[in-house]
């Protein structure tokens, strides 16, 4: 009997709420579940936050299936016992400065962090002592039903070398724990990340990475055994989970997802799907699906516009012929449609900068032009050194795409599934795939097939055993080959991860010069308005209070556009107050065929509103006829208090939290990568 872990690689994410939790969920696109302590699902969620306004943590839970599909817990007839042990890091602090896809492998060993001379984060710290700038609790070991242990520093394994950052800081919050693994009622697993707390001891210097800081963003291997009753050997199996930020619109889907980014991985390298994919080449003959390869890209599209004044790409989803007709009678209209489509440029680069497609942005045709899809930076829109401008499908997709324009393509009403386990693709399938700069969950290096033992499934280097010896490695670099340590996935993450969130939404993108981004550190003009990841990080969104109670705190009435994070104006208030966000809900989601997607649960009583004159501004007082609307945090939180009993529980919060005001490097952190501070 073969047995597996799903998922492969699990999600986790952050929440600051110290009591409640939810699950995450178990389709792409999915809601996540509400959830008592022990991670026993109780229908899908209700609310992001809890009573005070605290964001719930997400858990991913793990659970065990033979080659069938059916699932092993504790209740079946012959388990005798299931152990669990995860082992969470963050190496972060112990990593390179991030230096877009500078240090990628994938553009050869010229291509390293040593070649390209990238300096480490805390360089002032050398040799064996950098080991000591990983955040490493060791491994927990969990069984049993209704179950729970921390990975706090006081709870190691006897003899583990434990790594913790100081337990006070000068700025922000301490890191004491990575997160919790508690067992439900059937004895599955659940891993629960840290609390969104990030601190340290110099000012706030880079969105990249500020030295002597550290966050609570992990990563590591998940293991289990299992016992039987009926003598049979122990079977003993292997995962990885990953914690993420909070997914703030669960609903939207990145246009190109992990799952679609570990899936051209699996194709490519793998063997996953030889009639797709074998010796090194699409198989032209090959016969896409509609409802399950172009369907999705199509759908994706079309929700980016409740994240985003994303206008021209709505055109691609606006139905203006049947994009399930493979009939050649409709064999020009698809194949225009897939002409707007950029091709993915080779890694590394074997064109000339002018003729790679991923610089271009416009498709002309004589006097008639129109941005190409998708309307999206690509991974290296910011330095000038391995430029990629903007945003084309992966591999695999755009092929897939390509056979639909051709018509080689089926409109199955159930079309077969992929030899993929859902639970992996589900889990993976809500983080972002592209663009990777860094990304928000992980980045670039998960494009490395190096980094797997099969598709979806995480090599790991070492085992326990070794790591109980050595502790972790704070420099070995998993692209060279050999599999990943606890840690590895995120380490090239920015630190903290509020600043990179707060930073990186908007792009202002050349797209006229193939071979600059930047010029004197600043977007190279004439530029055009592109998006980081919208579906992580909304930038435009619409206000969903629908009480006159809720249109007052927010100041704003039902239905109007504004910018997401308003009231947050700068990396450390971001880092105090990223809780205060609001999570974006379909109101029309049960088989209404017609979204509404809407900010719901933001933090309103936190801000304070006023409406600017422009004459202040202007020096004209004619000009005191129109004002500008202007979001900031209220400075009196005893003002707050008197807003709701909610607002009084949630600065009660804030006030035990002792958060520690964050200090900016002289001249602060300079211009974001966008060039612009205009939050629009």
């Amino acid at each position: 009997m073969n047995l597996f872990i799903h998922p492969s690689v699990g999600v986790a994410r952050l929440g600051n709420s110290p009591e409640h939790i939810c699950l995450s969920p178990d389709t792409i696109g999915g809601l996540p579940f509400e959830a008592d302590y022990y991670g026993n699902p109780h229908g899908p969620i209700d609310k992001f936050k809890d009573a005070k306004g605290l964001v719930k943590r997400q858990g991913q839970p793990f659970k065990i299936y033979d080659n069938d599909g059916v699932e092993l817990t504790l209740k079946s007839p012959n388990v005798k016992s299931i152990s669990w042990t995860v082992h969470l890091a963050s190496k972060k602090a112990a990593w390179y400065q991030y230096s877009e896809l500078q240090g990628n492998l994938l553009y050869g060993p010229q291509n390293s962090y040593t070649n390209q001379k990238i300096p480490f984060r805390n360089n002032n710290i050398t040799g064996a002592a950098r080991q000591t700038l990983i955040v490493d609790p060791g491994p927990r070991t969990i069984s049993g039903e209704r179950q729970a242990i921390g990975f706090d520093v006081n709870k190691a394994p006897s003899g583990y070398p434990v790594q913790y950052p100081p337990a006070t800081v000068h700025y922000g919050t301490a890191i004491k724990t990575l997160g919790d693994l508690r067992t439900n009622d059937k004895g599955q697993l659940i891993v629960l990340g840290g609390f969104g707390n990030a601190g340290g001891n110099e000012p706030l210097t880079s969105y990249g990475g500020s030295n002597t800081w550290n966050d609570d963003i992990s990563d590591g291997p998940v293991y289990c055994t299992i016992s039987f009753k009926d003598g049979q050997p122990d079977v003993s199996l292997t995962a990885w989970v990953v914690v993420g930020s909070p997914d703030f619109a669960p609903e939207i889907v990145n246009i190109s997802n992990l799952s679609d980014t570990m899936f051209d991985v699996g194709v490519r390298h793998f063997n996953l799907l030889p009639s797709l994919y074998k010796n090194g080449h699409y198989d032209k003959t090959y016969k896409a699906e509609f409802k399950r390869d172009i369907l999705p890209i199509i759908n994706r599209i079309s929700r980016y516009q409740w994240v985003a004044n994303v206008q021209p790409m709505m055109a691609f989803a606006s139905n203006i012929f049947d994009f399930s007709d493979a009939s050649a009678s409709n064999l020009a209209n698809r194949e225009n449609y897939f002409a707007y489509f950029r091709r993915p440029d080779e890694t590394p680069p074997v064109l000339p900068p002018d003729k790679q497609p991923q610089q271009q942005l416009y498709r002309d045709n004589g006097q008639d032009y129109f941005p190409m899809m998708p309307i999206n930076s690509g991974s290296n829109s910011v330095s000038n050194i391995n430029i990629m401008k903007f945003l084309a499908l992966d591999e695999t997709q755009y092929f897939l795409l390509g056979q639909w324009a051709k018509g080689e393509f089926s409109n199955s009403a159930h079309p077969a599934p992929y030899p993929v386990n859902p639970h992996d693709m589900a889990s993976v399938g809500n983080c972002v795939g592209l663009p990777m700069c860094p990304g928000i969950e992980v980045t670039w290096s998960l494009q490395n097939s190096k980094l797997y033992a099969a598709p979806y499934r995480i090599l790991q280097y070492g085992n326990e055993a070794l790591y109980m010896k050595n502790g972790l490695t704070p420099s070995r670099d998993e692209c060279e080959g050999g599999g990943c340590e606890p840690g590895d996935l995120t380490k090239r993450m920015a630190c903290p991860w509020q600043a990179d969130f707060f930073q990186c939404t908007v792009q202002y993108v050349n797209f006229t010069d193939p071979t600059l981004n930047k010029g004197d550190g600043k977007p190279l003009p004439p530029t055009y308005y592109s998006y980081w990841w919208p579906p992580q990080s909304p930038w435009d969104v619409i206000v969903g209070e629908v009480t006159a109670a809720g249109q007052l705190a927010s100041h704003n009435p039902g239905g109007v556009q504004v910018n997401y994070a308003r009231g947050i104006n700068s990396f450390a208030q971001m880092v105090e107050h990223w809780s205060a966000l609001g999570f974006i809900r379909d109101t029309n989601s049960h088989d209404r065929g017609f979204p509404n997607l809407v900010e719901i649960e933001r933090n309103n009583e936190l801000f304070t509103y006023d409406d600017v004159p422009v004459g202040q501004i202007s020096g004209n007082t004619e000009d005191n006829e129109t004002t500008i609307p202007v979001y900031f945090i209220e400075g009196d939180m005893e003002a707050v208090k008197r807003k709701s009993a909610k607002a009084g529980l949630l600065v009660s919060f804030l006030e035990e939290q002792a958060f520690k005001p964050i200090a900016m490097a002289e001249g602060n952190l300079g211009l974001p990568r966008s060039g612009t501070r205009n939050r629009r």
